[in-house]
């Protein structure tokens, strides 16, 4: 999967990815994969839990091998992953490419309201759109 197109454009190898999963789960953020019968991974979700912006949670990866999109997976993960962030967190964030339009397509669909764009951001040409969805109502949620 590091072979991902989206993976390519922010220039992450298989060796970079695999140093960010193993730091991401040594910070204790929470990984959720999904495997094809064999156990070969085909689907990641990574949610970063945090106490900022009234209790919001990041979603800062969520990615389906190119044989398995258009198949449902992607729901699958990112309600497991709204599931996973919603035991901790209000709120959950995330940011998508601007020039992605499936996957905005794709995030607004689900609930995710586009909240701006954040030129540069992650990376120097890329210009991010960030999304928010609330996990919780106003008198359920956790304190911060």
């Amino acid at each position: 999967m590091a072979a991902s197109p989206l993976l390519r454009r922010y220039s992450t190898t298989t060796a970079t990815a695999r140093a960010g999963l193993a730091r991401g789960l040594r910070a204790g953020d929470r990984l959720l994969v999904a495997r094809a019968p064999g156990g070969r991974p085909v689907g990641i979700a990574w949610v970063i839990g945090s106490r900022i912006l009234t209790g919001a949670a990041y979603l800062r990866l969520l990615l389906v091998a190119l044989d398995r999109q258009s198949a449902g997976l992607g729901t699958r993960l990112l309600n497991a992953a709204e599931a996973a962030a919603a035991r901790t967190a209000n709120h959950l964030v995330l940011l998508v490419t601007t020039d992605n339009v499936p996957a905005r397509r794709f995030y607004s669909r689900r609930g995710y309201r586009h909240v701006g764009d954040l030129p540069g951001l992650v990376r120097a040409g890329l210009d991010e759109a960030l999304y928010h969805k609330p996990l919780r109502s106003r008198r359920t949620r956790l304190p911060v």
